[in-house]
């Protein structure tokens, strides 16, 4: 019987990239996800794709979620309780018998002293390097397809890039490569990649301004990045929830000191295929940047 992958936080932007590589390996691949409906287009990737609807609050749907399941991706919502639900996964696939977790973290969880963010990641890494599962660590930088995410509405309707990131440069990744390297390592022997923590991050660190650049050269439009002072990035998130705020705004302010910039080999070690660079990603995204009228 082939052995069966959980992938959680599978509509996210990396969970979905995970489960379409571990789907075109042919692998069995499990799909947790808040809701079946909003799961749906998932299954049609590959018929093998199985959804499961999992609820953090509710320990019978992990419970049923795990059965049968041999290898696990971790990856849980950004959310204030982040914590408690790794925690309670990772309990309830040693209760299941899952044999290897591999755990999206994020780049600078084990840094000293760490922002809130590193803080929650590092907890999370410390519980399952005590459980007793076998575990491999994936700490990625910033995504690439924040961009085309968060920042293409003012992209297409202004030409402007607003963050409050000064000159400081950022080795963003593609979340493709960050999919490809979990996923070769959820095909491999367990043994080839247990108890390591790897650092994944683009080919180059650029600064906002060369990102802006990257994106007008991909879409033929100008497009700027506008320096926004750190009381006007508050404010302009004073919606959002204050354990969210606080821990963006200093996230954006590690990466304005330059405490982002680091750069690694590690995706086309693992993969053997180099890390996609900005310009690749801008150009696969264009469609993004650009108003629905032209």
């Amino acid at each position: 019987m082939p052995h069966t992958i959980l992938v959680t936080g599978a509509t996210g932007n990396v969970g979905s990239e995970l489960i379409k590589a571990l789907a075109n390996r042919g692998l069995t691949v499990r799909a947790g996800v808040h809701s079946i409906i909003k799961g749906d287009r998932l299954k049609h990737l590959n018929h093998e794709v199985q959804l499961v609807e999992i609820d953090y609050s509710k320990p019978e749907t992990l419970h049923v979620a795990l059965t049968g399941v041999e290898r696990l991706c971790l990856i849980t919502p950004f959310s204030e309780d982040q914590v408690e639900v790794a925690k309670r996964t990772i309990d309830a696939a040693k209760q299941a018998g899952v044999q290897h977790i591999v755990r999206l973290s994020a780049a600078g969880a084990d840094a000293e002293p760490a922002i809130q963010l590193g803080r929650w990641h590092r907890e999370i890494e410390r519980y399952l390097e005590q459980s007793g599962i076998a575990y491999t660590i994936l700490r990625p930088g910033s995504f690439m397809q924040n961009f085309s995410n968060y920042n293409a509405e003012s992209i297409c309707q202004e030409g402007k890039i607003y963050m409050p990131l000064g000159e400081g440069k950022v080795s963003y990744i593609d979340v493709r490569d960050i999919a490809a390297t979990a996923a070769h390592i959820l095909s491999a022997d367990i043994a080839a990649h247990q108890g390591q923590a790897y650092e994944l991050t683009g080919p180059a660190a650029l600064s906002t301004a060369e990102v802006a650049a990257a994106i007008s050269e991909a879409t033929g439009r100008p497009v700027s990045y506008v320096d926004v002072p750190e009381e006007a990035a508050r404010q302009s998130m004073a919606q959002a929830p204050a354990w969210m705020r606080d821990a963006m705004l200093e996230l954006y302010g590690a990466s304005k000191a330059g405490y982002t910039a680091g750069v690694t080999n590690t995706v086309e070690k693992i993969t053997g295929c180099p890390p996609r660079t900005f310009t690749e990603f801008a150009h696969d995204n264009s469609s993004r940047f650009k108003p629905t009228h032209e």
